[in-house]
């Protein structure tokens, strides 16, 4: 029998890949017969460019700019003209530097992330452009930007600055970077823009449908999840909005798909800061559900041939999950070729009939292994083995014992 092991990170505890290889692990187990296939997947934050890797892709080492412009070692992955880059993996919010404790405040607890320092003001997306151009020198003729997870709330300002748009301020001189320089904004020069771009086929993966402005906005949303406070919110807003104006001022409209002031609003343009908005105003870029597109990157659908079983899986299985992630994806994708599905979470919170509606055929919680939280954090490679020796044993793979619910 044929199982696909395709789940997404555990966040905070075990990547994609290190999740899909623990199930693995228990499956081959408890059933040495099993033909075991390992497709981590992702959503279009961490973990894209290794899904794609884990699919065949090449690794590209790169050195670019972080969120704070420290220099950062990245990696984006590249095959037949196709190039996978990760936002979160040069301007993320793992990329920021770790605060420095408070004077007597100790070390964080075992097993658990320093704290980021927090830049929403001044983080940028600089590095991201300077990996497009990476890139480009590679001869990529299609670029997929995964951009979750962001540090910064710029509006893709940096990424665009990278790529050799001008942005200067009243006085003539250039702004700096981060979002809060583009208050100051008057004058976008799109004339050094990388030309190659033109020909260059931009796909961003993109699990959110906020507009770049307003209460649903990237400042208003997703400014407090990086540090922003109400008065820094709000000055961000301020800013994407003179960046918004300029923008339509800049480009000629009827070259832009939709009008660059219909892309404020568009669904996505919020997304990573803002960035979905530079990503359509100036690189022509299509906006496309990151897990969509990280199964067709991987091939997931052809590897569904002659498949008996996929197993899914993040860290929370919530209503979250419903609303377009990683394992909803996969479950579709699967229903489609009739092969069930089983899902993995480190706790489940939907009902039998939301999961049964989502398509997944059973569901397994690592807390019913280990109810404590932060234990089964520090121990989830060993719990997520023992889920997949379970669900080997049960009645989905022809065991015997009680399958999972």
């Amino acid at each position: 029998m044929r199982v696909i092991v395709a789940p997404d990170k555990f966040k905070g505890s075990a990547t994609a890949a290190e999740a899909a290889a623990a199930l693995a692990a228990g499956l081959r187990r408890a059933r040495p017969d099993l033909d075991v296939a390992e497709l981590p997947v992702a959503d279009g934050g961490d973990g894209t460019v290794a899904a794609a890797l884990a699919a065949g892709y090449q690794p590209v080492r790169t050195r670019a700019d972080g969120p704070t412009g420290e220099p950062v070692e990245t990696t984006f992955a590249i095959r037949d003209g196709v190039a996978v880059i990760e936002l979160a993996d040069v301007s993320g919010l793992r990329r920021l530097p770790p605060r420095s404790p408070a004077p007597g405040g100790g070390s964080p607890a075992a097993g658990m992330a320093p704290r980021p320092a927090f830049a929403p003001l001044t983080a940028s997306t600089y590095g991201v452009g300077q990996v497009i151009i990476a890139a480009l020198d590679r001869g990529a003729g299609t670029i997929v930007l995964g951009i979750g997870g962001s540090a910064s709330t710029d509006g893709g300002a940096g990424m665009v600055q990278a790529l050799g748009v001008r942005l200067t301020g009243r006085a003539g001189a250039p702004i700096g970077r981060g979002g809060a320089a583009l208050a100051d904004l008057a004058v976008v020069d799109v004339s050094g823009l990388d030309r190659r771009l033109g020909a260059v086929r931009f796909l961003v993966a993109c699990d959110v449908d906020n507009p770049l402005l307003g209460p649903a906005g990237a400042a208003a949303v997703f400014g407090p999840q990086k540090g922003a406070g109400p008065a820094e919110v709000a000055l961000l807003e301020r800013a994407l909005s003179r960046w918004s104006a300029v923008t339509i001022a800049a480009l000629d409209e009827p070259a832009v798909r939709g009008g660059v002031g219909s892309l404020a609003t568009a669904p996505g343009a919020g997304a990573a800061g803002g960035t979905g908005f530079a990503a359509l105003a100036y690189l022509g870029a299509s906006l496309v559900p990151g897990i969509d597109l990280v199964l067709e990157l991987t091939g997931f659908d052809a590897a569904l041939a002659g498949t008996d079983l996929v197993i899914t899986g993040e860290g929370s299985l919530d209503r979250q999950t419903l609303r377009g992630k990683a394992p909803l994806g996969v479950a579709r994708a699967a229903a489609r070729r009739g092969v069930p599905v089983a899902v993995v979470a480190g706790r489940v919170l939907l009902t039998g009939d939301e999961l049964a509606g989502a398509g997944f055929t059973a569901a397994c919680s690592l807390a019913d292994f280990e109810p404590d939280e932060a234990a089964s954090m520090l121990k989830v490679a060993v719990l997520l083995e023992r889920a997949g020796g379970e669900i080997a044993a049960g009645p989905l793979l022809g065991g015997r014992l009680p399958g999972i619910s």
